[in-house]
Order: C-alpha cells, then sequence, then structure tokens
C-alpha cells in the first residue's frame, strides 16, 4: 500500500461530494455516474449486526452495474408517488483512505443521514455508520467501484427508498 497524494485525496473527497449532492437532490443518474461504469460495480446498504454475524441479508443489494440501473429507474419511474417522500441530508467524513497493490484505493468514512419527510417536516436521525469503498482512481476523476454502507443498527425509523 502507498500514500495518496494531496491531489488524489482531493479528488476522494470530489466523488464524496458529488454522491451526497445527487442523493441530497434525488438525482439518481448522478448517483449513478458516481459508480464506475463497469458490470462489477456495487451498492451494499447492510447492518452492522448482520455483518458482524457473517450474514449477507441487506437492506439494499445492487451487486452489479445493472442492478444499479434498476434501482434509479425504480425511484425515478416505477415507484414514482408510491411511498412517502422524504428529503435527505448526508453528512460524510473520510477516515482512511489506501491504495491498494492493484491500483484501487480503500476507503472508510463515517457518515450520518438526517431525514425530513414531505408530510411533517420534521428532521430525524435516519442512519449512522460507516462507509466501506473501492474506489477507481484516474488522473482527474474518482469513481466507487463497489460502496458498502454499514449502519450501526438494524432497524431504521422508517423504510429507505433512496440509498444512504
Amino acid at each position: 500500500m502507498s500514500r495518496l497524494s494531496f491531489d488524489e485525496l482531493v479528488l476522494l473527497d470530489e466523488l464524496q461530494s458529488v454522491y451526497i449532492e445527487a442523493l441530497d437532490c434525488k438525482d439518481m443518474a448522478g448517483w449513478l455516474n458516481a459508480f464506475v461504469d463497469d458490470p462489477a460495480a456495487s451498492y451494499v446498504c447492510i447492518s452492522r449486526d448482520n455483518v458482524e454475524r457473517g450474514l449477507r441479508v441487506a437492506m439494499m443489494l445492487d451487486d452489479c452495474r445493472d442492478r444499479l440501473i434498476d434501482r434509479g429507474t425504480f425511484i425515478g419511474e416505477i415507484w414514482a408517488g408510491t411511498f412517502q417522500d422524504y428529503r435527505t441530508r448526508h453528512f460524510a467524513q473520510r477516515v482512511r483512505a489506501t491504495r491498494r497493490s492493484d491500483g484501487l484505493v480503500d476507503m472508510v468514512s463515517h457518515f450520518s443521514v438526517i431525514f425530513t419527510p414531505d408530510d411533517t417536516g420534521i428532521s430525524q436521525l435516519l442512519a449512522a455508520g460507516v462507509y466501506e469503498d473501492v474506489i477507481h482512481l484516474e488522473e482527474e476523476r474518482a469513481t466507487f467501484m463497489s460502496r458498502r454502507a454499514v449502519t450501526d443498527t438494524a432497524v431504521l425509523p422508517r423504510y429507505l427508498v433512496f440509498p444512504l
């Protein structure tokens, strides 16, 4: 493992910002663009309890690029108008980033997500936990190869529609 340069760390932080802005603006195409255009790209949202027990039972399990595309399509076209809508505000703090021998980057960030349902306007904590990422880093851009959101609790205060 080798150290990352300042410019590479800036690219990682820009990726985090692009991801957060896309979700907080409900821009699922922007969310998808934060992932590498590779069939193996993935997003998983799972509880810490299930990780520690070795269970693959996840709240969201998009284990390939096609499923990432499906998630955006379902939210924007199929589920539209069928769920209680809510706004989110994501907060993330990078705590570690290291380059692997294969050139990819492993990054760990803490996160919290606040949600505000449209009908009540009352903000609450939706989830807190850790992002465990594998990132493809190019000269001008970083993209997620995989993002795993591991929540601190197994039960969230509401159902999830949008990724964390």
